[in-house]
This record gives structure tokens, C-alpha cells and sequence, in this order.
């Protein structure tokens, strides 16, 4: 008798092939910036797919990667064990933003903040002109834009697993 086969890798679930990319919890204790937080990352409350956990993660995750450009990762795990959050979901949400799609990110938050606060078009700078003007042409648009992405999306996001959440149950619970 042959054992069964084991089935190809493109069939394995979506979360086996996650796994390997994602942060242990070993791996978080030990980086310095983690220390103050590090003996309660071990609670494996902060690890398991509970609905009200895997919500809090993805709003963490959504506000701390519009919010700040570096780092996201890290204090997006940090912030998640004050909010007692998943870690991993937290960790994840934080690559909406990543160096490929950050150009875009920043440039539709220059366009919604810029259109907010009523700026004029754009203007090419002079040749001459520092940091300090690019910054106050693009800075504050941009701020505002990417605020408000973090501070909606989390929200957003927040309720959306809720809801889907709620609709996962309800659904199983009417096909039995």
C-alpha cells in the first residue's frame, strides 16, 4: 500500500504559504527596539484569529502605515500589544504601504489634501529652492492627506472585518 500523496504547493491554503514571511514571536522579542514591550509579547492572545483581535490589528496596521514613513512594522507590533491586537495582522496590514507603492500613496494623499485645503495647482519649484520650500509646497497637503488616510482607514478597516466577520459566522451557521 502507498502512503497518499501529499497535495502540489499551489494547493496548500493560503495561510501555509503566509506563515513563512510573517514575524514569531521570537524573532519580535528579541529586536531592541521591543524591549519594553517584550515580555508581554508572548500572551498568545496576541497571536490567534480571534474576531475583536484580528479587527484591531488590521485598524493598527492601516493607521501606522499611513501615519509614519518608516518603521511601521515595529511600532505597529508594539502598538498592538497596548491594544491588544493581533501582531501578525497588524504587521501585515502595515505593507499597503511599501517602497513600490509609496510614490502613489503619497501622491493621491498630496491630491486629497491639497483639494481639502483649497491649494493652487502645482507649481514647478526653482531650481535654487531648498527642502524647506519643497516642504511647505508638498508638506502640508501631504500630511493632511495621509492623516486622514490613517485615521479613515483604520476605521474603516476596523468595521470591515467586523462585518465580515459577522457574515463568515452567519453564513457557516445557515449552512448546517
Amino acid at each position: 500500500m502507498t502512503p497518499p500523496k501529499e497535495p502540489p504547493p499551489s494547493a496548500a491554503h493560503w495561510t501555509d504559504r503566509l506563515k513563512p514571511s510573517m514575524p514569531t514571536r521570537e524573532t519580535l522579542t528579541a529586536h531592541p527596539w521591543l524591549r519594553p514591550v517584550a515580555h508581554r509579547l508572548g500572551d498568545p492572545k496576541l497571536w490567534h484569529l480571534q474576531h475583536e483581535a484580528v479587527a484591531r490589528g488590521v485598524a493598527i496596521g492601516i493607521f501606522w502605515a499611513f501615519a509614519i514613513p518608516v518603521a511601521q512594522f515595529i511600532v505597529a507590533a508594539a502598538h498592538s500589544v497596548w491594544w491588544r491586537a493581533n501582531i501578525p495582522v497588524a504587521a501585515g496590514v502595515t505593507l499597503i504601504t511599501n517602497p513600490l507603492t509609496i510614490g502613489f500613496w503619497l501622491w493621491l494623499a498630496y491630491q486629497l489634501g491639497s483639494f481639502l485645503l483649497g491649494a493652487p495647482p502645482h507649481v514647478p519649484m526653482p531650481d535654487g529652492a531648498g527642502m524647506l520650500a519643497w516642504l511647505a509646497s508638498y508638506g502640508g497637503p501631504a500630511i493632511l492627506g495621509m492623516g486622514l488616510f490613517a485615521v479613515v482607514g483604520s476605521a474603516s478597516g476596523y468595521v470591515l472585518v467586523k462585518l465580515a466577520w459577522r457574515a463568515r459566522v452567519w453564513l457557516k451557521r445557515r449552512y448546517r
